[in-house]
C-alpha cells in the first residue's frame, strides 16, 4: 500500500539557487515515514516503551526535478518486506501533476534498544504494536 503526505515547500528550505535544499528531501522523507507509522497506530513513545526503535541503515536519493518555494508535493511511502532483519521504504516526492522530483530508497531495521542489535523479525515487532498493520503491508 502506498501512503502519502502532502507538504508545501517553504521559503526557508531553499538553497542559493532558489530550489529545495538537498538535505530537506531527507526531512520530507523522514516526516512521511513517521506519519505512516502514526497512521498505522504506532507512536514513538510506544516503540521506546517496547524497547525498540526504527533505524536507517542506508539511504539513496535520486534527484530528478527541482522544487521551488510554495510548490505543493506529495511524499509517498511504501514498505517492502524481505526475509531477515532489514526492509525497505520506497518513497517518491511528487508534484501535484505527477512529476517525480525525487526517488528515495531507505534500508531500515528495528533496533533492540537494550541489546543495540537489529531484531530478527521487524515486521512481526511492528505488527505487534500497530493498530492497523495493513498500512505497513503486513
Amino acid at each position: 500500500m502506498v501512503f502519502s503526505v502532502p507538504v508545501t515547500v517553504r521559503g526557508y528550505e531553499l538553497d542559493t539557487q532558489g530550489h529545495l535544499n538537498q538535505a530537506v528531501y531527507l526531512q520530507y522523507s523522514e516526516h512521511a515515514r513517521w506519519e505512516l507509522l502514526r497512521a498505522a497506530g504506532i507512536q514513538q513513545n510506544d516503540l521506546i516503551a517496547g524497547g525498540i526503535g526504527p533505524v536507517v541503515l542506508e539511504l539513496n536519493v535520486k534527484f530528478l526535478r527541482e522544487l521551488r518555494g510554495g510548490e505543493e508535493v506529495d511524499v509517498t511511502c511504501e514498505l517492502a518486506w524481505a526475509e531477515g532483519k532489514v526492509f525497505q521504504f520506497k518513497q517518491q516526492v511528487l508534484k501535484k501533476d505527477g512529476t517525480v522530483c525525487a526517488d528515495i530508497i531507505v534500508v531500515g531495521g528495528i533496533l533492540d534498544l537494550q541489546a543495540r542489535k537489529l531484531v530478527p523479525s521487524p515486521a512481526e515487532r511492528l505488527a505487534a504494536v500497530a493498530s492497523d498493520p495493513a498500512l505497513l503491508g503486513i
